[in-house]
C-alpha cells in the first residue's frame, strides 16, 4: 500500500455529516469568491483553472489526505434532495421554442457523442484488460451510465451490474479526473470557439441570435431580489421535488429506471411545463442563480467521493478512462467536420453525455452565457438516453471480457 492510500485511509479529520456541509459550502463560497478576486495572481489563476474546476478539485483533495469522509449520508441527501431543486430552477428559464430554433445538429452531435462512449468502452477494455480484474467490465458499465447521462445513471448501473467497491472507488476517481478534465478543457477552448468555427465553415448565426434573444429576455426580466420571492422559490423547488420524490418511490423499480432516474426525469419534465407559465418570472428574482447553487453543492458532493490515492495504486483505470474519452472525443470532432457543426454543439453534445444535467449547463453558459438551459436540455436527453445506452455499453463491455 503506498503513502498516499495509507493516509487516504486514516479516520477523517471532520466526519459529523452537518461539519462536512458546513466544510464543504465554505470551500465552495471562497473558491467563486476568490474567483471575483481583482487580484493580477488570481485572474490569471481562475482564467486558466475556472472555479468549477477548483469545486471538484479541491474536496478531492480534501479526501485525499483525510479531511473529510469518502462516505458520508451528506452526499446521498444532496444527490437526493438538491439536485432536482437545482434543476426544476435552472428548467424555469428554458425557452423551448428558441431552442427548438437551433435546429437538428446539437441532436446529432449528442448522438455523435453518445455512440463515440458506447463503442470507447469496450475499445479501452479490451486494450486494457490484462492489467485488470475479470470484473473490471462492471465498471466499465458504471462509467458508461455516469458518461451517458450523469450520476443517476450511474446509481442505476452500479445496481444493475453490481459494481464492487474495489472497482468503484477508482472508477470514481477516473470520472471526476479524466471527465472533469475534459470540462476544462472544454471551458478552456470557449475563448476559441470564433477560429474553430471559421476553420470549420460552421454558420453560429442562429446560436448568436437565440442567445442574444434569451439575453434580452432575461435582462428585461431580470429585477432584485427579494426576501418573498426567494422564499417562494424556496417553497415552490423543494415542495415540488419532494413530491415528486415520493412518487417516484411507489414506481415501478428496475436497473435503469431507479427512484433516482424517476425523480430527475419527472422534476424535468415539471421544470419544462412551468417554463411556459407564469411561473418563469421568477426566473427574474434569480430562480437560476439559486439552481446553480444546489448545482454546485453537488458538484463538491461528487468530488469528496473521490480518493486521488487511487490514481498512483490504479493508473491502468486512469489510462483506460483516457482512452475511452479521447475515442468519445473523436468521434464528435470527426461528426463536427461532417456536419460543419458549430463549437458550442461541440461542447454541449459532449457535456450532455460525459457530465449530464449537472455540469452541460455550466459549459453552455461558458460558450454563450444565456444558453445554459440548452446544455440543461442536453443533459435531461443523456439522462433518458444514457439508462439505455449504457446497458448496451455494459453488455458490449461484458462480451469483451469473456474473450481474455
Amino acid at each position: 500500500m503506498t503513502f498516499a492510500l495509507a493516509w487516504s485511509k486514516a479516520n477523517p479529520l471532520i466526519e459529523d455529516p452537518m461539519a462536512v456541509f458546513v466544510y464543504l459550502t465554505v470551500v465552495v463560497g471562497l473558491i467563486f469568491m476568490l474567483g471575483e478576486s481583482k487580484n493580477a495572481v488570481m485572474q490569471k489563476i481562475f482564467h486558466y483553472a475556472p472555479p468549477l474546476i477548483w469545486t471538484y478539485f479541491i474536496p478531492m483533495l480534501s479526501t485525499t489526505f483525510a479531511i473529510i469522509p469518502q462516505e458520508s449520508s451528506l452526499y446521498g441527501f444532496v444527490s437526493t434532495y438538491i439536485l432536482p431543486v437545482g434543476l426544476l430552477l435552472l428548467l424555469l428559464s428554458a425557452n423551448v421554442p428558441a431552442t427548438l430554433r437551433l435546429g437538428p445538429k446539437a441532436l446529432l452531435m449528442f448522438l455523435a457523442g453518445t455512440i463515440g462512449v458506447i463503442i470507447g468502452g469496450p475499445i479501452a477494455l479490451a486494450i486494457f484488460q490484462p492489467w485488470l480484474p475479470e470484473n473490471a467490465w462492471t465498471g466499465v458499465a458504471a462509467l458508461a451510465g455516469s458518461w451517458i447521462g450523469g450520476s443517476a445513471n450511474m446509481a442505476a448501473m452500479i445496481e444493475a451490474v453490481g459494481t464492487p467497491k474495489e472497482i468503484l472507488s477508482p472508477i470514481i476517481v477516473v470520472d471526476t479526473v479524466v471527465g472533469y478534465s475534459w470540462m476544462g478543457i472544454m471551458i478552456f477552448l470557449a475563448g476559441f470557439q470564433d477560429k474553430f468555427n471559421k476553420w470549420n465553415k460552421a454558420d453560429d448565426s442562429v446560436i448568436q441570435s437565440v442567445n442574444k434573444e434569451m439575453n434580452d429576455i432575461q435582462r428585461k426580466n431580470e429585477r432584485p431580489i427579494q426576501v418573498p420571492q426567494l422564499l417562494g422559490l424556496l417553497g415552490l423547488a423543494f415542495g415540488v421535488s419532494y413530491i415528486v420524490l415520493k412518487i417516484s418511490e411507489n414506481l415501478p423499480q428496475t436497473a435503469v429506471l431507479s427512484t433516482t432516474t424517476w425523480t430527475v426525469m419527472i422534476i424535468s419534465a415539471i421544470g419544462i411545463m412551468f417554463s411556459f407559465t407564469p411561473v418563469k418570472k421568477l426566473e427574474g428574482y434569480g430562480a437560476s442563480k439559486v439552481g446553480y447553487t444546489a448545482i454546485y453543492l453537488l458538484l463538491a458532493t461528487i468530488g469528496a467521493r473521490a480518493d486521488l490515492a487511487y490514481v498512483v495504486d490504479s493508473p491502468q483505470y486512469v489510462l483506460m478512462g483516457i482512452v475511452w474519452l479521447s475515442i468519445h472525443i473523436l468521434v464528435i470532432f470527426i461528426a463536427a467536420r461532417l456536419l460543419r457543426a458549430p463549437l458550442f454543439f461541440v461542447a454541449v453534445g459532449s457535456q450532455g453525455n460525459i457530465g449530464g444535467t449537472s455540469s452541460a449547463p455550466i459549459v453552455a453558459s461558458v460558450f454563450q452565457p444565456s444558453l445554459a438551459p440548452v446544455g440543461l436540455l442536453m443533459g435531461i436527453v443523456g439522462n433518458v438516453v444514457g439508462s439505455y445506452a449504457a446497458v448496451l455499453c455494459a453488455q458490449l463491455a461484458r462480451m469483451v471480457a469473456t474473450m481474455f
